[in-house]
């Protein structure tokens, strides 16, 4: 099979993927990205992947996305250093994460976004709207907020019958407790 091919084929499995419909409670129709399901598809290159969730790994591309904007902001505007290492972490670890959930997406066929979270826009215009001690507590509060809802999801992941994504979610955990740790002692 030629690499177009499976391209088309990746494209449309994802495209299915995403016009799946479901009905709400209130009977209006809604269109819905669940888990994205790849079996044993044959990448072209002799690797396999078998089933991914890729609502999970888009999620998780998005959140490290998030992290890295707002821990750069962190690093311009943080009135202690505290705060600027705590930006500088953010940067640095989920940077990294990002280069693992990339792989694994592009290994799966699931698109690779530059996104950030809804959540994540409407703080980096809120951070951006302040500075000194209010920033610091701002970013802080947000990040203990984040982190503890993201230990959350990688602890449910981690217990998915996806191997795949639930290995990286094991993996992320103790990163996500030390980025937890650190903001939460950076609270005030």
């Amino acid at each position: 099979m030629t690499r177009t091919a499976l391209a088309l084929m990746f494209t449309t499995v994802i495209a299915l993927g995403a016009c799946q419909k479901n009905d709400t409670a209130s009977g209006n129709d809604t269109l819905a990205v669940d888990n994205l399901t790849v079996e044993n598809a044959d990448l072209g290159n002799g690797a396999t992947t078998s089933t991914v969730d890729a609502a999970f790994l888009t999620d998780a591309m998005k959140g490290d996305n998030s992290e890295v904007a707002l821990g750069k902001i962190a690093q311009a505007k943080g009135s202690t250093q505290g705060v600027k290492d705590l930006g500088t972490m953010l940067v640095t670890d989920h940077g990294a994460h990002k280069t693992q959930v990339t792989a694994l997406a592009q290994q799966a066929g699931v698109p690779v976004t530059d996104e950030i979270m809804d959540e994540a826009k409407t703080l980096e215009t809120k951070l951006n709207g302040l500075s000194g001690a209010a920033f610091d507590k701002a970013f802080v509060d947000a990040a203990v907020e984040d982190h503890q809802k993201d230990i959350a999801k990688y602890e449910q992941q981690a217990k998915s019958s996806d191997a795949q994504t639930a290995q990286l979610a094991q993996q992320t955990l103790p990163t996500l407790h030390k980025h937890l740790d650190t903001a939460k002692s950076l609270q005030k």
